[in-house]
């Protein structure tokens, strides 16, 4: 009865609005990758804090991701072309979902989260941590570190989330190089550019929705559904907050089982758009004979589709075109990939803003830009119909003025955050130091301070202290978060000094100066955006119109493959382990061990962040030269064909 159905289905659409609901459905399924995606770079800040690990180690869980793509891409991408693409891709969202599923477990093995503080865990909250002469009141009982050390002994558990990420990349694998091939068989060649246009705008669409989302479990704080609001005693912009990045990825792995369903219910090959309008008796004919082939395709074993693998192989690395885009590609995905990682951390540490807000300003302000970019792209290339020669000029000169405005961030600068003993001396004078001892001064030296703890107080003289000890303060009122430290001798010692030396908790904030900084530099973010994306479809067509037809889908498959291992992988880690060589003050676990970084040299940050990017984009010029020289020679050879074509013919006539 099924197969009595499957040729009215066809007969009925005739294969073109079978197409339209794979590109729907793919569409859906480029949503869900790339909001899991989104979440999970705006969440590893979060990630870093809850496990106590520092950022290099952050970057290898980000690269785990492409270790998983890497491992199937290649595969995936050639044998997956010759075999029930729809299918495969509808297994690759299941995998993806079961993914996140992993990403999400640690949160339900692990304890609750314990937040540093000078404060033992065990005390009142209302007793606070002040300077007594001679008195320690920072030394837990003996018999409690070790109990301690066992609770955190599930900081290991980040080897989840890294295995969940691995399983993640490996779902992803089939989705984008399998759905464009697809796409760029069964559809007409001027309609493929507005298609992948579509798609381009899913991407960004997915993104949004992620930031979105992330933003919104940011601000949660990651033990919701066990602890009192009333009883935290840090808010969202303190850098010990930990928001529900748990939550989040859950609803990711919902999205991404849903975004494969469509897949099982569609066929292994359509009619070719444009081939549609003929006679009914004329269609089904064709209908017939595509299931014929399709059966014959079955019958083909996995020796028969190998053996053409590795001159599949050598015609691409003798692609010249191909081959420098992917140079490209590396580059200036290693510089995209090593920013969007650390562009959270950057506008909390850069700007003094929480992570939820940090994370709602870059898809506000980076991904509506970007989607439209994208579809005026697409939109433009089909219009006008541009030859790959035009295409890759036009991506070139549209990318290089974004790369040229993209040096105005320079300006775009925040004064460092004024905290006693590591940005400036306990008499407000400028100083970056990395030493603990520069911690203790006149003022808190008889104290007996913990020094490693970091359990910030805001002072009335607008410096930031380590903690109520280290600001010398000897009372306190209020309990929760409205504590008020008072007489604290530090406060009242400093070069602006006052009468009432009181200090509050958390990090003292950085002034309207800084607000209007991070305006401008969003607002340069945006104008970026949007100019590079204009050519990203562009840049996209010289890819794709540089491979023949058969080649499309190996092609795709390979230039992930090399942007994965030269790119994905190492750029996070190596922008990671540049991130750690700037952190003023590491976090403390509750055995003493070393946590997550709480405060950074921001000029030297500043400094890596936007360098770094800026020397591997202006490498990847180079080869793009490159590309415009052979294209334009090819072109004046064909040219030179076209011209004698006629005389030949004329020549064979007589």
């Amino acid at each position: 009865m099924k197969e009595a159905e499957k040729p009215h289905a066809e007969d009925k659409f005739c294969g073109i609005s079978r197409l339209k609901v794979f590109l729907l459905a793919l569409s859906l399924a480029f949503v869900g990758k790339t909001m899991s995606g989104a979440y999970m770079n705006s969440m590893y800040t979060q990630i870093e804090k809850q496990f106590n690990i520092p950022a290099s180690l952050v970057g290898i869980i980000n690269g785990s991701f492409e270790i998983g793509n890497l491992l199937l891409i290649a595969f995936v991408s050639y044998f997956g072309g010759k075999l029930h693409r729809p299918r495969i891709i509808a297994l690759g969202c299941t995998v993806l979902s079961f993914g996140c599923l992993l990403i999400s477990l640690p949160h339900f093995l692990i304890g609750r989260y314990h937040i540093e503080s000078s404060i033992s865990p065990l005390e009142n909250s209302s007793v606070m941590p002040l300077c007594f002469v001679n008195q320690s009141l920072f030394s837990l009982p003996t018999e409690e570190p070790s109990t301690e050390c066992v609770k955190e002994s599930g900081s290991l558990l980040w080897i989840f989330v890294m295995v969940g990420n691995i399983v993640r990349g490996m779902g992803e694998t089939p989705i984008m190089p399998l759905g464009i091939s697809y796409l760029e068989d069964f559809a007409k060649t001027e309609n493929s550019p507005f298609y992948l246009g579509c798609l381009h705008t899913a991407t960004i669409i997915g993104p949004f929705i992620g930031f979105l989302l992330a933003s919104f479990c940011a601000e949660l704080f990651v033990d919701l559904e066990s602890v009192d609001p009333g009883d935290i005693t840090i808010t969202a912009t303190d850098t010990r907050w930990v928001g529900a990045w748990w939550l989040g990825i859950l609803i990711c792995a919902a999205l991404n089982l849903l975004a494969g369903v469509p897949f099982w219910f569609l066929p292994k090959s359509l009619v070719k758009e444009g081939e549609t309008n003929e006679p009914e008796e004329t269609c089904k004919k064709r209908v017939v004979l595509l299931q014929e082939n399709e059966k014959k395709e079955a019958k083909e074993t996995m020796y028969e589709i190998a053996k053409n693998f590795i001159p599949f192989l050598k015609a691409l690395f003798r692609n010249p075109v191909y081959m420098l885009f992917i140079c490209i590609t590396v580059l200036q995905f290693s510089a995209f990939n090593g920013m969007v990682s650390f562009m959270p951390k950057y506008l909390e540490q850069q700007f003094g803003k929480s992570a939820s807000d940090a994370i709602f300003l870059i898809g506000v302000y980076n991904l509506p830009v970007i989607c439209v970019g994208y579809f005026f792209g697409g939109l433009f290339m089909k219009k006008f119909k541009i030859n790959i020669y035009h295409a890759a000029h036009i991506a070139f000169w549209v990318s290089l003025l974004e790369y040229l405005l993209y040096f105005a961030a320079y300006w775009t600068v925040c004064d460092t955050s004024p905290v006693a003993g590591l940005t400036v001396s306990y008499e407000g004078i400028e100083q970056v130091s990395y030493a603990e001892s520069t911690v203790l001064a006149g003022c808190n030296r008889d104290c007996d301070c913990a020094l490693k703890i970091w359990d910030p107080v805001c002072g009335k003289n607008g410096i930031t202290y380590v903690s109520p000890c280290l600001a010398g303060c000897k009372a306190s009122r209020g309990t929760g978060k409205s504590v008020v430290f008072e007489n604290c001798t530090c406060v009242a010692a400093s070069e602006f000094s006052y009468q009432n030396a009181s200090a509050i908790l958390g990090q003292c904030d950085r002034g309207e100066s800084c607000d209007k900084m991070l305006h401008y530099f969003l607002i340069l973010q945006l104008v970026c955006s949007f100019i590079f994306s204009l050519a990203a479809m562009p840049g996209y067509m010289v890819l794709i119109r540089s491979l023949k037809p058969e080649e499309k889908s190996f092609g795709v498959g390979i230039h992930e493959l090399a942007s994965r291992v030269f790119a994905g992988i190492p750029s996070p880690i190596y922008f990671g382990a540049l991130v750690d060589t700037t952190c003023l003050k590491w976090g403390t676990m509750t055995c003493g061990g070393e946590g997550a970084c709480r405060m950074y040299n921001v000029v030297t940050y500043r400094w890596l962040y936007l360098g770094l990017p800026a020397i591997l984009r202006g490498v990847s010029y180079f080869p793009c030269a490159l590309i415009l020289f052979i294209l334009k020679k090819k072109l004046k050879s064909e040219s030179k064909t076209l011209l004698n074509t006629p005389i030949e013919l004329q020549n064979k006539g007589q």
